[in-house]
């Protein structure tokens, strides 16, 4: 496959390049700690390049990303592959992908870090330490577990859930 050799050779080093296999290929578009970095896996069915590569983007990296932005981001890359049937093309689309980044991701929220900007709130919290210590010591195994398992909808544990230990 000379667009295999042609890949191996322009992509040498390239820490954004991932060779899966022989006729699969993974790129990253933009820096690892980038928010709006995302990941297209180009495959080549036998029939390639007379018929359309499979472009995925279901790698785990791109958990992040809508799956709405996921999809418009498949659409460019299709309309990108149907003007180059026939031509070996992953190049062409791993640099198309790069060149149109930003207009790619323009939708994609930034949520850098997430657990700690939800976790700061101005206000005093429900329970005040004190109070919540003398309770504490009145909680069964199980209540204690209840209130261990209380996560909000993002599956982080409620402000505060940890303030008793810190003030032991």
């Amino acid at each position: 496959q000379m667009e295999l050799e042609a890949l191996r050779s322009i992509y040498e080093g390239d820490v954004c390049f991932r060779e899966l296999s022989p006729v699969s290929f993974q790129y990253r578009i933009g820096e690892s700690g980038d928010p709006k970095a995302f990941l297209i896996e180009v495959s080549w069915p036998e029939t390639y390049p007379q018929t359309a590569p499979v472009i995925s983007m279901d790698a785990f990296f791109n958990n992040t990303i809508s799956s709405a932005i996921k999809q418009s981001i498949l659409d460019k890359l299709m309309v990108e592959v149907e003007a180059n049937l026939g031509t070996a093309m992953t190049y062409t689309l791993f640099e198309y992908a790069k060149d149109n980044k930003e207009v790619f991701m323009e939708n994609q929220p930034v949520n850098t870090v997430t657990s700690v900007s939800n976790n700061i709130s101005i206000g005093t919290p429900d329970v005040p330490p004190s109070k919540k210590k003398e309770k504490k010591e009145q909680l069964s195994k199980t209540q204690k577990r209840k209130l261990a398992d209380k996560t909000d909808n993002k599956g982080e544990l409620p402000r505060g859930w940890n303030w008793v230990d810190v003030i032991k």
